[in-house]
C-alpha cells in the first residue's frame, strides 16, 4: 500500500487529452502492444517502481498468436508511432474539424445524443434481447437492470436463471466495418463484473449488436455453458 501517497505517473497537463485520445485511437497502449500489464504486476507484486520495471522488461510479452519481448527500445517505437498518428493525422483532422464547427453543429450534437442516440441504442437492446436472447434461451428470464443496482452503468439486462440466480447483458453497437474483436474491458469495469458475480453468481457478457443483431455468434455457445453451470447450483 502506498501510504506516502507519492504519485510515480508523469504530468501532461494539457497534453493529456490529446495523447489519450491518439493512443486509445491507434491503440497502442493494448496487451498484443505492451503486454497485460496489470496482470503482469500482480504476478510481479513489486515494492518500488524500480523492482517492477526491471521484472516488467525481463518478463512482458505481448499478447497474441505471435508474442514478442517487450523492451525499452519497442516502448520507444510505440511513443515514435504515436507521435506520427498525431502530427499527421489527428492534428490535421481536428484542425479541419475546429475551422468548420459551428453553433448548429454543437446544438444538433447535444440534441442528437440526448434522443436520437438514447433511442437508437434502446431499440438495439429490446431487439438484442426480445428477438435474439429470448427465443434462444426460452426458460430465461430476462429483465432490464434496475437504476439502483451498483452496476447498472455497466450491466444492461440480467438473465435469470433462477430467482436468485442470474447472468449480466451488456449490450455494445458496431457497425459492418468496425473489429469488435479490437475492444478491451476496463480495469473499472472488469471489478464491476467481478461485483456482480459475487452479488447473482453469474459472469457478464457483451453482446455485440449489428443491426439489431447478435454479432458475436459464439456468445450464445457461452451463454448456453453459464446457464448450465449456473443450473447444477
Amino acid at each position: 500500500m502506498n501510504k506516502s501517497g507519492k504519485k510515480y505517473s508523469l504530468e501532461f497537463g494539457k497534453k493529456e487529452k490529446v495523447l489519450n485520445y491518439a493512443c486509445q485511437t491507434y491503440q497502442l497502449s493494448r496487451p498484443n502492444k505492451v503486454g497485460s500489464v496489470m496482470a503482469l504486476i500482480r504476478e510481479c507484486q513489486p515494492k518500488t517502481i524500480e523492482e517492477w520495471e526491471t521484472w516488467y522488461f525481463e518478463n512482458a510479452k505481448t499478447d497474441g498468436k505471435n508474442p514478442f519481448k517487450i523492451t525499452k527500445e519497442s516502448l520507444t517505437e510505440l511513443g515514435e508511432r504515436l507521435y506520427e498518428k498525431i502530427t499527421e493525422v489527428v492534428i490535421p483532422e481536428w484542425q479541419d474539424a475546429f475551422n468548420n464547427l459551428s453553433k448548429k453543429d454543437c446544438e444538433d450534437y447535444i440534441y442528437n445524443l440526448t434522443i436520437n442516440r438514447t433511442f437508437d441504442g434502446y431499440l438495439r437492446e429490446k431487439s438484442v434481447v426480445n428477438d435474439g436472447l429470448a427465443k434462444i434461451f426460452k426458460g430465461i428470464r430476462f429483465e432490464e437492470s434496475p437504476s439502483e443496482l451498483d452496476h447498472a452503468g455497466d450491466i444492461d439486462y440480467l438473465g435469470y436463471v433462477s430467482e436468485e440466480l442470474a447472468f449480466g447483458i451488456q449490450i455494445k453497437p458496431v457497425t459492418a466495418k468496425s473489429n469488435f474483436g479490437n475492444y478491451s474491458v476496463s480495469e473499472r469495469m472488469k471489478a464491476s463484473f467481478e461485483n456482480f458475480k459475487n452479488d447473482f453468481g453469474g459472469n457478464v457478457f457483451i453482446v455485440y449488436s449489428l443491426d439489431g443483431e447478435i454479432a458475436n455468434k459464439e456468445v450464445v455457445e457461452q451463454i448456453e455453458n453459464e446457464i448450465e453451470r449456473l443450473s447444477e447450483k
